[in-house]
């Protein structure tokens, strides 16, 4: 029973970092299928008196992946009863250029700020309109929800480090008799600390099928697909593979080195 009773304290607390972590990578996923669908609904209209090449577009700013130019046909069309045909084609010389560009990438205000200085060192440019203030709005809020799940991430790791490395000096405190024995019959350090070892190994794989097959589930659901779809998003936020061999590195490597340091401290204070 209380074996088991040690199995599970440390399987929780394996568990709950490793949760926090998918959280993590899981929200940085959708954050960025996000910001890649921002970008290319994102775009920066720019008025010039001249024809600007894509070319040149270009290389104002590495940042810029095409340009498009607007036709003013509707514009025009609309004139078109009230304007004899020689005006609207003296119209359509005098009218100004109209462009839409499009980023590689979904930007940082810092970086808009910049593509939109470079745009104006042309002087045959007028006017730039980058949608400045909805896109940081935008910005801000997606950034506000990443750095909110980094701490909330990072709280949960340093508490349950903690808890976890609590557990294991339980652990070592118990079977101190055994450990002292083996060490009289000249056993090694680690010989002597094997099933704690082994306790952190097994504990640490139980731990990661747990947490992945509870986020595969639920990025099975119908709920989550049906949130993603309304925003736009169609990815697969939990890759079985992937995310379940990350799981197990992290929970065997971190429960290795915890074992480690208990075992190097109490070696320290024969």
């Amino acid at each position: 029973m209380k074996s088991i009773k040690n199995h599970f304290s440390l399987i929780v607390a394996l568990f709950a970092i490793l949760f926090s972590i998918e959280v993590l990578i899981i929200n940085n996923r959708a954050i960025n299928a996000y910001e890649v669908k921002l970008a290319s609904n994102y775009s920066i209209v720019v008025v010039s008196n001249t024809l600007i090449t894509n070319k040149q577009f270009k290389s104002y700013s590495p940042y810029i992946a095409t340009s498009k130019e607007l036709s003013a046909e509707k514009i025009i069309s609309k004139l078109q009863k009230n304007i004899s045909k020689q005006n609207i084609q003296l119209l359509k010389l005098a009218m100004p250029k109209f462009y839409q560009l499009k980023l590689n990438h979904y930007p940082t205000p810092y970086q808009i700020k910049t593509i939109t200085n470079a745009l104006f060192s042309n002087p045959n440019i007028t006017k730039v309109q980058d949608f400045s203030n909805t896109y940081n709005t935008t910005f801000k809020l997606l950034l506000l929800l990443k750095t909110i799940t980094q701490i909330f991430t990072l709280t949960i790791f340093i508490i349950t480090i903690l808890l976890i490395s609590k557990e294991m000096r339980i652990w070592q405190l118990k079977h101190k008799e055994r450990m002292n024995i083996m060490g009289l019959f000249g056993a090694p350090v680690w010989l002597r600390s094997a099933v704690l070892f082994r306790l952190a190994i097994v504990d640490a794989l139980i731990a990661s099928a747990i947490t992945a097959i509870l986020f595969y589930i639920i990025s099975q659901t119908r709920f989550i697909k049906t949130q993603l779809s309304s925003i736009g998003i169609n990815i697969n936020i939990f890759l079985p593979i992937q995310d379940g061999i990350t799981l197990v590195i992290i929970s065997t490597c971190l429960s290795i080195i915890l074992a480690s340091i208990i075992v190097i401290g109490y070696k320290e204070e024969i």
